[in-house]
């Protein structure tokens, strides 16, 4: 057991280094690690990637926390465009860790494989979509987090990934983008982690100290050193060639992208 937390601490140092250095939520670095961390434990194939993707919504939620606080001291997150998508991501999140309980094993682990390659895509050919309209009414972004909180209760992110995007799309200034997708991060998470127990609950091969599909001593090592690191991340951004290291870190993402889609 010591072994496994201390693998715990590292992932939680690592996906904390790499949110910070490239703004980018840790769940798209814990959900691969954490599968195949669970695959040397034993863990049946069959729920490793759900157990991932639920433990991983798990640490978002703490990790969120102080970003959320650090952004809105800056007076840059936009609670108007907050509070409307809330709606839409709580009931999108539930219905993504539905989703993805309904998903075998395999197939989850593919669909997460290629979104872990488009992002790398994204990131190497640096595709972000051009302001192209306004901040839609209550309606319009009530659509728009249902289903950034779908997705991302499906492949175990904070949705950052999907919601700067958007925001940028809709002409919101980049510092209020970043700032206002780190806040949706947490209802984000909420609710898939909820969504992720009750959906696990009692599944009859999960692993002891398990809560549905959330596994404790992971949630409780990657949490421990990951928001530290994400602040030493951040502090490093601002020395290295962000550009290259981005692009390094990408490549290693279709790797591990690959690694799914062909095991």
């Amino acid at each position: 057991m010591l072994a496994i937390i201390i693998l715990y601490l590292l992932l939680g140092a690592l996906a904390g280094t790499m949110a910070g250095l490239f703004g980018i939520g840790g769940g798209l670095v814990i959900v691969p690690v954490l599968i195949f961390s669970f695959g040397l434990q034993g863990i049946s194939p069959e729920i490793a990637a759900h157990l991932a993707v639920g433990t991983s919504l798990a640490t978002i939620v703490f990790t969120s926390i102080s970003s959320i606080r650090t952004h809105h001291q800056h007076g840059a997150v936009r609670w108007d465009i907050f509070r409307p998508m809330t709606a839409g991501i709580v009931i999108g999140a539930v219905l993504g860790a539905w989703t993805a309980a309904s998903l075998s094993g395999p197939v989850l682990e593919t669909i997460i494989g290629i979104f872990v390659i488009l992002v790398a895509l994204k990131m190497i050919f640096e595709v972000n979509p051009k302001p192209g309209r306004g901040v839609p009414g209550h309606a319009g972004l009530g659509v728009a987090g249902g289903l950034v909180g779908w997705a991302s209760a499906i492949f175990g992110i904070g949705g950052g990934t999907l919601t700067v995007p958007y925001l940028s799309w809709c002409n919101v200034r980049m510092q209020q983008t970043v700032a206002t997708s780190a806040a949706c991060g947490f209802p984000i998470a909420i609710a898939g982690a909820v969504g992720n127990v009750w959906t696990g609950w009692q599944h009859p091969e999960l692993p002891d100290l398990s809560v549905g599909f959330i596994y404790l001593p992971a949630l409780v090592g990657i949490v421990a050193t990951s928001v530290f690191f994400a602040r030493l991340g951040a502090r490093l951004a601002h020395r290295l060639d962000g550009r290259l290291l981005k692009r390094i870190f990408a490549v290693v993402l279709v790797i591990v992208g690959l690694r799914f889609l062909l095991s």
